[in-house]
């Protein structure tokens, strides 16, 4: 095989994250983006070694698995939902598949095996999200246009491309009110010609919409973000979505400035134009202070499925400290305080932490202490020893000099929650080397008809 041939063959499975395997005269290509029994045609785009990658050219034959049609008009251009043809519990069931299977080898290499030399721990299946369609309470959509030169587009970017913008006009993934939102706001920009900032010669003005609402109690935030370069009265923009027929309400209307060459959403300035910056959510009976940029699960019903799963491995901390790694916004930190002694975050975002504190007056807390700095530092500048660990890292998992200094701590139990099942299994090599063993290993689904998955363990150090 070489670079730059077309193949045509079967995926026979997909491993995590979205990797299919096809085989072709014996050798494996990884092609990404199908599904378990799809026919497709695949360029080979990387060689290395015997490592063969190819680029999905076309889907051929649907999978046995896709027993319904694309819920929305953009897929599968749209990278977002590669598994929206399969029925919501084919997705559970393939994820905790590919998870287990992940974690077997790790466990296993690692040296945690039975008297057959099978991975000795208890994998506790999937959970799946209460809601399947419309979860997310925040969304980021870009502007831009669909091909070279075309119309105002707002939406998604087109899968493998950073510049073409698909018009998400139908997205299941968002409530209903988000989705009159962007087509107001698209509308309204369409139809007096605006321009959208172009990445490549930086000029331009409309940049993203950030929308965020609340699933509990349905009040939005509306965030138009732009360059400086060019101005515009809003004012009739803000009647037009004020007017809007919404199950829910719109509480505030800002005006996010960004003149970063970067296309990471964020703000120069921030300009309310109605209402207000924040509104609260509600998780496990405790609220929460949400902004523009709040780090926040973006599934609220999901959330509750993964805390009372971590809460359930955590078990019975009475009179105990508790350290939570990689805190966030505070939020096991909270749902810990009442049968915990005390419980100290540590977060590397300061605007988390300082939302941590807020959300923690908010609930009237007084038993948590949050740290801003990054975990690799802060634990040698704090003076108490703790009697259990929460760790809830990035996706890249837990900094390899910071492992070290938390199994020096020799606390029995651990809980490690984890949005990258690859990051946690690389991870746990160290912790099981070390002398801790895997007891229980669950999934949580918050993102339905996407590739990604939460994974939540429990960790006890062995006598």
């Amino acid at each position: 095989m070489k670079k730059g041939e077309i193949y045509e063959g079967i995926i026979e499975k997909v491993d995590f994250p979205n990797k299919g395997r096809v085989v072709i005269d014996g050798k494996t290509v990884i092609v990404k983006n199908g599904i378990p029994g799809q026919k497709v045609r695949f360029l080979i785009n990387k060689k290395r070694g015997d490592r063969l990658e190819g680029r999905l050219l076309e889907v051929l034959e649907k999978s046995p698995m896709e027993k319904r049609g694309p819920v929305c008009s953009i897929f599968p251009d749209c990278g977002g939902c590669m598994y929206q043809t399969m029925e919501y519990g084919e997705q559970l069931k393939m994820k905790a598949e590919q998870v287990k299977n992940m974690l077997d080898k790790a466990i296993a290499d690692a040296g945690q095996v039975d008297d057959d030399g099978n991975p000795d721990y208890v994998f506790e299946g999937i959970k799946g999200s209460p809601m399947e369609f419309a979860y997310r309470n925040k969304m980021e959509f870009s502007f831009g246009d669909e091909y070279k030169d075309g119309p105002l587009a707002l939406g998604l970017h087109k899968k493998g491309s950073t510049y073409d913008v698909l018009n998400a006009f139908d997205c299941k993934l968002v409530h209903e009110d988000m989705t009159k939102i962007l087509r107001c706001v698209g509308g309204y920009f369409r139809s007096r010609g605006v321009s959208f900032y172009k990445k490549m010669q930086h000029v331009g003005y409309l940049r993203h919409l950030l929308l965020r609402r609340a699933n509990t109690t349905g009040e939005i935030l509306v965030n138009l973000v732009t360059t400086s370069q060019e101005e515009h009265d809003l004012e009739m923009l803000k009647e037009e979505l004020l007017s809007l027929p919404l199950e829910g309400e719109i509480v505030g209307f800002l005006h996010i400035i960004n003149d970063s060459l970067s296309d990471m959403v964020q703000s120069d300035e921030t300009r309310v134009l109605y209402g207000k910056d924040y509104f609260y959510e509600e998780i496990l009976g405790l609220k929460f202070k949400v902004t523009p940029f709040s780090f926040f699960q973006p599934n609220s019903y999901g959330a509750e499925v993964l805390y009372n799963t971590a809460r359930e491995y955590i078990g019975d901390t009475k009179d105990m400290t508790v350290f939570d790694l990689y805190s966030g916004t505070g939020t096991i930190s909270q749902i810990l305080s009442p049968v915990a002694k005390k419980v100290i975050g540590v977060e590397i975002v300061e605007e988390a932490v300082q939302a941590a504190k807020e959300n923690a007056e908010l609930n009237g807390i007084s038993n948590c202490r949050f740290i801003a700095g990054d975990v690799l530092k802060v634990i040698d500048e704090i003076e108490e020893m703790p009697d259990f660990i929460v760790l809830d890292p990035p996706r890249d998992g837990i900094h390899p000099k910071a492992l070290p200094k938390i199994v020096g701590y020799g606390v029995d139990k651990m809980v490690y929650i984890s949005c990258k099942p690859s990051s946690l299994a690389r991870d746990l090599d160290l912790f099981l080397r070390e002398g801790y063993r895997v007891e229980r290993i669950c999934c949580v689904d918050q993102f339905c008809q996407t590739v990604h998955v939460e994974t939540v363990t429990l960790l006890v150090r062995k006598p």
